[in-house]
């Protein structure tokens, strides 16, 4: 959460952090502009570097088990800037050279333009074997862009249909996560291996 001096009767705001632990007081948050609101326009307008901001400790449920080895596959699945905690997922795996079976990475959005971290992602694709990262768009129409098209579930739906062992994490938008809830207990997943972090 960061304290922000903004004309509000909150003035607090909660970020995802993005960057996986290294042993530094460095981290990165992923924050997308809205120009409607209050705080992230005095993010992008007024912070620079040497800006001091008061900030809590971090917070939530939705975080990462302390893995020593992960013994099913994994599927992440996120909208927007939901994609925050799974690179901070996807790096500290890397980074610590954590075993792990297969992890699926489903990332919905509207446009290619949208697609956060995409060089980065597809890199990892190199690095992490049985790492697959699948784009998702629900309105791009360039002829250029093949991956698929629609919205996510499709595409969990058929890479899971086999009902094999999983867990499940969802972040992102609202209504996104509600329905992968709802369409991942009725694919027979117990709600226990599927965690969640809600955002509008």
């Amino acid at each position: 959460m960061l304290d922000l001096p903004i004309d509000s009767k909150i003035k607090t705001r909660s970020y995802s952090i993005a960057s996986a632990p290294n042993g530094t007081n460095t981290l990165e948050l992923l924050i997308s502009l809205n120009e409607q609101g209050l705080g992230t326009p005095y993010l992008f307008n007024h912070v620079r570097a040497g800006y001091h901001l008061p900030l809590s400790q971090p917070a939530g449920k939705f975080m990462q088990p302390p893995y020593t080895s992960i013994d099913t596959d994994i599927c992440l699945i996120c909208t927007g800037t939901g994609i925050a905690p799974f690179r901070a997922f996807l790096h500290d795996v890397k980074n610590r050279n954590i075993p792990y079976k297969n992890i699926d990475l489903i990332f919905g959005s509207r446009y290619e333009r949208d697609l956060l971290y995409r060089e980065e992602m597809e890199e990892l694709t190199k690095t992490l074997p049985g790492f697959r990262y699948i784009t998702v768009l629900s309105r791009e129409e360039s002829s250029s862009y093949n991956g698929e098209k629609g919205y996510v579930h499709a595409v969990y739906e058929k890479l899971y249909a086999d009902k094999r062992p999983a867990m499940f994490y969802l972040c992102g938008w609202k209504v996104m996560i509600k329905e992968a809830r709802d369409k991942l207990q009725n694919m027979g997943y117990d709600k226990k291996v599927i965690k969640f972090e809600l955002y509008d």
